[in-house]
């Protein structure tokens, strides 16, 4: 009585440190921790303003406010090959994560096979004898390997980063998308304006020519001045088409960024009624780049690789797998379910790496490697994202003070223009003169329409080098998706 009533014990006692164990063990992993590189770049952009913290994170659909432009990006979003791409990677990543988050797991599988079959059976001093043979079973079998090590976890882990990566490269895309078609439509705008300065230029220039004809008609003008005239025109009509020209190679650029034909209203205001789409301070903190979708994926992709080097560490040590399956077998259908026709096996396994030639150290060799280009990488963006915005900044700063100055000539050159046609007319100066004045004048108008897109396309590629147009995408838990469904951008 004693002994059997202490044997329960004993073993209950005994099963309090072994669980313990294995739930440390099943709780190891070798990857190291995740340490963020500090960037490698100053604290702040040149003339840096704290309240600039909200521009990375305001939508598109806010930040542009015309509604001809919001339905191309609308579109652009839906129908760009490009996007549809990074979306199907990204698909592609989360089903990776699920392959190996389903590594954790025992694999349960069921087996029916049925045969049948005949034979030859010899005994000693008789002739061969045929023997019908059948055999039917039903099984189930399951295997598990116990990842003791991390390794499963780790490579689950580096999955899981992997997709979040993707993710992050699909925003990017999107991203950049919106930037392209912004600037598109501000060039095809750009255009239809040139347009109709070149438009209204033409009509005064055929005007001025039917005067300066008719002057040397009636003798009071010289061919020479007739002739100026006519190639002051020429060139303001080559100047039109040349714009058609350039017009139609960007619609067609819009259109493939679109995914569609598209058709365009005619402009409601023009450069010089718009500033920029959303009034953006003069600096912004460095730390804005915490948003931008490429710094988020490189970074991502580092903590992938601690994963995988966990991965490559635990390879080392111990494989421990579990193989069981059990279930009935008979030589006829209709004893199947009867009599004694179970049938089990147990097989634990455990595998130690002896000899392999180095490859486990390579690899882990390998891994280690991949982390220290990840960290490169990862710098890499950051440097590339403060130049972006320091290039978007200092345009910004510039393109006003031109324009400023720009809108100075023009003024000068509009009056140099009336003066130069006064003289002409009173015959105080020859048509060489007007001809230089308008050609002048005709130049600076183009230029400024140029610069005043630029200035709010500056803003534009501001928006986008901050990482503008959509919040960063939260991180998920480590648990493996249930489905392949992923957010649209």
């Amino acid at each position: 009585m004693i002994r059997g009533s202490t044997r329960p014990i004993v073993s209950r006692s005994r099963s309090v440190p072994i669980t313990l164990i294995s739930l440390v063990l099943a709780s190891c992993s070798f990857a190291p921790d995740h340490v963020t590189p500090a960037p490698p770049v100053a604290p702040r952009f040149p003339g840096a303003n704290p309240d600039g913290a909200t521009i990375a994170t305001i939508g598109w659909q806010e930040f542009f406010r015309d509604p001809e432009l919001q339905r191309l990006i609308g579109l652009t979003l839906t129908n760009n090959r490009d996007i549809r791409v990074a979306a199907a990677r990204v698909l592609e990543a989360r089903g990776a994560w699920q392959i190996q988050g389903a590594s954790l797991y025992p694999q349960i599988d069921g087996n029916v096979s049925a045969s049948r079959g005949r034979t030859l059976f010899n005994l000693p001093g008789n002739s061969a004898t045929p023997i019908d043979v059948r055999s039917i079973g039903v099984q189930a079998s399951a295997a598990w390997e116990i990842d003791f090590w991390g390794r499963l976890r780790n490579l689950r882990d580096a999955a899981r980063w992997q997709y979040l990566a993707s993710e992050e490269a699909r925003r990017g895309v999107a991203t950049q998308l919106i930037a392209q078609v912004a600037n598109g439509y501000l060039l095809e705008r750009e255009y239809e304006e040139r347009a109709a300065l070149a438009r209204g230029t033409i009509a005064t220039r055929e005007e001025s020519l039917r005067i300066v004809r008719r002057r040397y008609e009636v003798g009071s003008g010289t061919k020479l001045d007739m002739t100026q005239a006519q190639a002051l025109l020429g060139q303001a009509r080559a100047a039109l088409q040349a714009l058609q020209q350039d017009q139609e190679v960007n619609r067609n650029a819009l259109t493939l960024l679109v995914g569609q034909p598209i058709t365009l209203s005619p402009a409601e205001r023009r450069f010089a009624q718009i500033t920029t789409y959303l009034q953006l301070p003069p600096g912004l903190p460095s730390d804005l780049l915490i948003n931008r979708p490429d710094i988020l994926a490189a970074e991502r992709q580092l903590r992938a690789a601690n994963a995988n080097i966990g991965a490559a560490r635990a390879a080392f040590f111990p494989n421990i797998a579990l193989t069981a399956g059990a279930g009935i077998a008979s030589t006829d259908l209709g004893d199947l379910f009867s009599g004694p026709t179970t049938v089990w096996s147990f097989t634990p396994s455990l595998t130690l790496p002896i000899f392999n030639a180095g490859r486990l150290a390579a690899n882990l060799d390998v891994a280690e490697a991949r982390k220290v280009l990840a960290v490169a990488e990862y710098e890499r963006a950051i440097q590339i994202a403060f130049r972006d915005v320091s290039d978007a900044l200092a345009r910004r700063r510039q393109l006003s003070l031109q324009i400023e100055t720009t809108r100075g000539v023009l003024d000068a050159l509009t009056e140099r223009a009336r003066l130069a046609t006064l003289r002409f007319d009173n015959g105080r100066s020859t048509y060489l003169e007007v001809l230089d004045a308008q050609r002048d004048l005709f130049e600076t108008q183009q230029l400024l329409v140029q610069l005043r897109r630029a200035e709010v396309a500056s803003g534009v590629a501001l928006y986008a080098a901050v990482g503008g147009g959509f919040a960063p995408q939260p991180v998920f838990d480590s648990t493996a998706p249930s489905n392949g469904r992923t957010p649209g951008p």
